[in-house]
């Protein structure tokens, strides 16, 4: 229990641990003025352990203590009555950070409250969704949403007008779809959140995406993806020029892949330029392009302004039509390294999509170089999965022998939140574009095809969800949930 609030522990640099202890213990950031030792004494009054912490983990520490209180906002909501709506009207600034805002009005402790807890839960979106007798607060945790609370119908006036304040968006219009970014803190954490709203008949609904700017900084090497696949995507990295696509459905960490290139190729001798919608991490040494359609400036106007800013590696944030397509097809083949990502349920869907678009076949076979298809299952909790053995018929769809034993989810414990799953694991398939297949492609070869080619030595998602089923990393549920499609087609 912490004995210091969060902002005269930060300001001091020191913070009281197991302050009911005989000899509690004090962690002292390195550099902090040594008169704080009196102040630790006061606030102690007992003898007391020294530790010494650099300001990294001082600070690491500080979040650990202060932020891992369960989510309460609705004891922060019934502190709310209908006189309150005209606080809004102040329109308070945003903390500079969420764990010292200790004070604030009730209805902007709930906001930081329910970010705050989306944070510390690692929650990707927070989905706040009004009904006719009841607001549904939810979070995407690991990919599946998970209710957080449910609240009174009329907060969600309140709720909605202080977001978009924060947003700095048009509070009086409700009747359109609007977009907007927040830019908080959480213990020197910092977290942009990207903020949708849309009219809904119980009212507007919002959706905030936590965008935490550490994925920014995750590596190729952090991926997960397996030794020969890493050095699959190396090889096409190192190409002075050709497409290198990403594919896979949304929430499937394709942005995390392209940003982790991009690391990879940021070694200060290439001129990178990238054109997004929106643009979801700041990364220095990029110069880095949001498109806007109110002003023209779509993804195929945006690349071709890129091309005359002498580039050497040009990420798309999506191919979505013919003309960024054709673009990005002609900008490889005059000597650029493009990445960019499609929509597209695996990697050879991915060429059958661009072809589908209208480009040239002869464009494609000599243009790309590798597509990556990927995936995220969750991980099953270590601490409470159980074995099981399924039925021969469902681990039959991932080529399982009958009989074999895996792992389902447990009960749930307090290490997964109840929910028996606790972080997510990435599925991968790699198609280099060899020689064969680029001429299947210059051949206009059927997807069916193209895949036979593909997978003679390679590997695909199945093959990937197969053997995290088989070493109990995964449950067989989930990994038929995510290849569900791949499944069905092969039926």
């Amino acid at each position: 229990m912490a004995v210091l609030a969060y902002a005269d522990a930060k300001r001091l640099g020191f913070l009281p641990l197991e302050a009911d202890a005989e000899t509690p213990t004090v962690a002292l950031r390195d550099g902090c003025d040594p008169l704080v030792l009196a102040e630790a004494r006061r606030v102690l009054a007992k003898p007391f352990k020294v530790v010494h912490k650099s300001g990294p983990d001082f600070d690491a520490l500080l979040t650990q203590t202060y932020g891992d209180n369960a989510l309460d906002a609705s004891a922060v909501a019934s502190q709310l009555d209908d006189g309150s709506l005209s606080s809004l009207a102040d329109a308070l600034p945003a903390p500079a950070d969420l764990l010292e805002a200790q004070d604030d009005a009730p209805i902007i402790q709930l906001i930081n409250q329910l970010v705050g807890e989306a944070a510390r839960t690692g929650a990707s979106d927070v989905h706040i969704e009004p009904y006719e007798n009841e607001l549904i607060v939810r979070l995407r945790i690991d990919g599946v949403l998970r209710e957080a609370l449910r609240l009174p119908a009329k907060l969600n006036a309140m709720l909605v007008s202080r977001i978009k304040v924060m947003a700095r968006l048009d509070i009086a219009e409700r009747r359109i779809p609007q977009d907007g970014r927040i830019t908080l803190s959480r213990g020197g954490r910092a977290l942009d959140i990207r903020v949708s709203t849309l009219p809904s008949r119980g009212g507007e609904r919002v959706v905030m995406r936590v965008l935490d700017r550490d994925q920014a900084e995750v590596t190729l090497a952090e991926l997960g993806l397996p030794d020969g696949l890493h050095s699959q995507i190396e090889a096409a990295l190192s190409q002075p020029d050709g497409i290198v696509l990403v594919t896979g459905p949304t929430g499937s960490g394709k942005t995390t892949t392209l940003y982790a290139a991009l690391r990879k190729l940021n070694d200060g001798s290439r001129n990178i330029l990238t054109v997004e919608d929106p643009v979801e991490y700041a990364v220095d040494g990029v110069s880095q392009t949001q498109t806007n359609a109110k002003v023209g400036l779509t993804f195929a106007s945006g690349l071709r302004a890129i091309l005359r800013q002498d580039p050497d590696v040009i990420m798309i944030g999506e191919i979505r039509d013919y003309e960024t397509a054709e673009i990005a097809m002609q900008a490889s083949l005059t000597g650029h390294l493009v990445l960019s990502s499609v929509h597209t349920n695996d990697a050879v869907g991915a060429i059958v999509r661009l072809r589908d678009l209208g480009v040239e076949p002869f464009l494609l076979g000599s243009s790309l170089r590798l597509v990556l298809a990927q995936r995220l299952v969750r991980r099953l909790c270590s601490h409470c999965k159980k074995p099981t053995s399924p039925p021969a018929a469902a681990l039959a769809r991932l080529c399982i022998s009958a009989g074999a034993q895996c792992y389902e989810a447990g009960g749930g414990c307090e290490h997964c939140a109840q929910s028996g799953y606790r972080g997510r694991l990435g599925l991968f398939e790699a198609v280099p574009i060899t020689s064969q297949l680029r001429a299947l492609i210059l051949e206009d070869a059927n997807e069916h095809r193209l895949a036979q080619e593909a997978f003679i030595h390679g590997r695909s998602l199945r093959d990937a969800a197969r053997d995290l089923v088989e070493a109990g990393e995964t449950s067989l549920e989930e990994a038929l949930r995510v290849t569900r499609v791949e499944v069905m087609d092969d039926d």
